[in-house]
């Protein structure tokens, strides 16, 4: 099944669209003030130990300071992976040490950046793993055959004197022994560069930062079902050409320069798509619809038939509809790049085939996501339990902030619950204060409603407090702010 990668470039921001049958299937979005700290190294400075949770925080220069967990020490990893035990953080991290260190998540919400001292270094066939001599293979690659045969081919490339390992990524299946010495020459030199800057740098310094966005999508999304990659900026094009000609010299002519009158994302529909996955609602062909809910511990997924009625029974409809919802479900976590845990409460169904196939069908459409993950069946209440890898802000999180009307609640007070503020907090000013004349300064929904319906228990009040009571519309107020000026 081909892919078409469409590259949108701004002075201000790149955005990526991977569309497939012509629909968007995933979006990626880097603002150049606001770029991803994910693959970078640091040279950090320990600030402060927590014993208790077994974590350190790490000063790397950011706006707040970076976490680190017991496991994320290379220490640890290397003694786990040996049938070892834990070496407590006390005993390896003191306050003021200086450390190398790769943020493998970048900053969500109220947290810091989450790091660790396995550094890994991405290219285009190879992971290099300086600090860890293991050879592995990506999953994704399912053939015992081609599992090993790959193994065979990076072990006889590497130099005699190589200390670190490498794990080969799905793009290595057709690459050549030129390219994969090629990769693994470009790693190591990355990685001596590293180390020299690590040696002259104060604390905290960044030693290395992860490609751009444009150049991350050669490296790891270009994929042989992949036939064109459109970039609307000329200079663009022309960086992406010089750098897939020394790394990824296989894409070369499948970049193409888009010149088109309208805009590219106009001609994939990919604008009116990013405004349909900030919405809570996703709508199925047959009628029904789901409802997605993110928050900061996990993401809900709903399933509900809506207007579908097509099935033979309810049973079938209700069939129908989940196995639709799969396929939508799968499709809008990658483009909402939706992370940590996931619930999915399909519709109940009580054969066990129909959840059989469903549980197959969404395991089938989560196969071509390239962000790990893992997949529970269905448990006793009906729920499907799931996780994603989360490294990258979700697409809401990006483009959205908290609403200040509701302060994040997700719903506003009503008309009628603040009048009935706005009364008490009369009553208990007139008790503090003696002026002339009280008046309210709120949005229009408040005063008709004062003038109206609840015109007399304002009047009411003013004839309790002995104080007229005035009311003036603020149109630039929203419902849930009010103002009561003393006269």
């Amino acid at each position: 099944m081909s892919e078409d990668i469409l590259i949108n470039v701004t002075p201000f921001e790149t955005r990526v669209a991977l569309i497939e049958q012509g629909a968007v299937q995933e979006l990626h979005m880097e603002r150049n003030i606001q770029r991803g700290h994910v693959g970078n190294v640091y040279l950090g400075k320990v600030v402060r130990v927590l014993p208790g949770m077994q974590s350190a925080f790490v000063d790397i220069g950011l706006e707040r300071a970076a976490f680190i967990h017991v496991a994320d020490l290379r220490q640890n990893r290397q003694e786990r992976s040996n049938g070892g035990t834990f070496t407590a953080i006390e005993k390896l991290l003191f306050e003021g040490q200086s450390l190398m260190v790769q943020v493998i998540k970048d900053p969500l919400g109220t947290k810091g950046a989450r790091l660790s001292t396995q550094i890994s270094i991405a290219g285009r066939m190879l992971v290099y793993l300086p600090y860890d001599p293991h050879l592995g293979i990506s999953q994704k690659i399912e053939s015992e055959e081609e599992r090993n045969a790959l193994r065979e081919r990076v072990l006889g490339l590497q130099p005699e004197d190589e200390t670190g390992g490498f794990i080969v990524r799905t793009q290595a299946i057709d690459a050549s022994d030129d390219e994969l010495r090629v990769d693994q020459s470009y790693l190591r030199t990355l990685w001596t560069r590293i180390q020299a800057l690590a040696k002259t740098q104060p604390t905290p310094s960044i030693l290395h930062t992860d490609l751009t966005l444009a150049q991350r999508v050669l490296r790891d999304m270009v994929t042989p079902a992949t036939s064109i990659i459109q970039v609307d900026s000329r200079i663009t094009t022309q960086q992406l050409l010089e750098w897939a000609k020394i790394y990824t010299p296989s894409v070369l002519d499948r970049i193409k320069h888009y010149s088109g009158e309208r805009p590219l994302f106009d001609t994939a529909n990919v604008d009116d798509e990013i405004a349909r996955a900030l919405s809570r609602r996703v709508d199925l062909k047959s009628g029904g619809y789901i409802i997605i809910d993110q928050t900061e511990a996990l993401t809900t997924v709903d399933v509900n038939t809506g207007g579908f009625v097509g099935g033979r029974n309810f049973g079938d409809t209700i069939f129908k509809t989940n196995l639709e919802a799969a396929l939508a479900i799968a499709r809008q976590l990658r483009l909402r790049n939706l992370g940590g845990i996931i619930i999915i409460d399909f519709i109940d169904m009580e054969d066990l085939e129909h959840r059989n196939a469903v549980l197959t069908e969404l395991h089938k459409a989560l196969a071509k996501d390239r962000t790990r993950m893992t997949v529970s069946g269905f448990s006793q209440l009906g729920l499907v339990e799931m996780t994603r890898k989360r490294t990258r802000d979700s697409l809401a999180h990006q483009l959205c902030e908290p609403c200040p009307t509701c302060q994040s609640r997700g719903h506003v007070r009503t008309a009628r619950t603040l009048c009935y503020e706005i009364l008490r907090e009369i009553l208990r000013e007139s008790r503090q204060f003696n002026p002339k004349e009280f008046r309210i300064l709120a949005s229009q929904a408040i005063v008709d409603l004062f003038l109206e319906e609840e015109s007399p228990h304002l009047a009411m009040l003013g004839d309790f407090i002995g104080k007229p009571i005035s009311l003036e519309v603020e149109r630039v107020y929203s419902q849930e702010q009010y103002d009561i000026v003393l006269m």
